[in-house]
């Protein structure tokens, strides 16, 4: 798609690798603080105004790509604001997800008849900062983690763990729209299919007639990020 916004745009190269093809992501090689705020819907500029020039900058760039999303699956460009957690709104007949990190922004979006909800994250390949670990993860998280690292060294699996969590609440929220406590889902990460289930320890929403119980997602390592992604399917009627 070329270059827009002082950033590269593309089809969602890498991101696209760990979702399946009913969901088109979109993402963003860096940006530029002026031209990315021109991308901003006057409802969006009027939503972000207060915040710092950095802040804004992330904003637009990753509902810019959001609407390349929603315009590949034939949807009009509309403002993308935030509900009450910050969570994006999208318009009626689609589901999504955002994420943003240090040089990487990216949306994943899909036809909710389609799919019932999606979450993606980011974040740089580098370990947790001291104490985070602790309060985001379980002791049973933790003492797989040991056993991870033992065998692989090189990933970081306890920031793996964290964007796996950041992925579960994301792809939680919209179908709960209740709050999801790290310590609510244990995770366990499988290093050889590069995949990841949740195990919800609260009662999860109803979908498609049946109670959730977990979710199930997939990670990739590439070029210094560190990528999860969940995508639910609506049940086959």
């Amino acid at each position: 798609m070329g270059d827009v916004s002082g950033g590269t745009v593309t089809d969602g190269a890498a991101l696209g690798r760990i979702l399946p093809a009913s969901v088109v992501a979109v993402e963003m090689f860096g940006d530029d603080p002026e031209e990315a705020t021109v991308a901003l819907m006057p409802e969006e500029a009027a939503h972000i105004a207060g915040a710092v020039q950095r802040r804004r900058r992330e904003y637009a760039c990753v509902r810019h790509c959001a609407r390349k999303g929603l315009a590949a699956l034939g949807l009009s460009p509309v403002p993308i604001l935030s509900g009450s957690r910050r969570e994006p709104l999208w318009p009626a007949g689609a589901v999504g997800s955002m994420t943003h990190c240090a040089g990487y922004r990216a949306a994943a979006v899909a036809r909710a008849s389609e799919v019932a909800t999606v979450g993606i994250d980011a974040e740089p390949h580098e370990p947790l900062p001291d104490g985070v670990l602790s309060v985001i993860s379980r002791n049973e998280e933790r003492a797989r983690l040991d056993e991870l690292a033992a065998h692989d060294p090189a990933t970081m699996w306890d920031r793996l763990l964290f964007s796996a969590k950041e992925s579960v609440y994301k792809a939680w929220y919209p179908l709960a729209r209740d709050w999801l406590g790290f310590e609510q889902a244990s995770i366990e990460l499988d290093p050889v299919r590069r995949r990841f289930s949740a195990r919800l320890l609260v009662p999860g929403p109803e979908l498609d007639g049946t109670r959730l119980d977990g979710f199930e997602g997939r990670w990739l390592v590439r070029d210094g990020l560190l990528l999860t992604a969940i995508a639910v399917p609506r049940a086959e009627t």
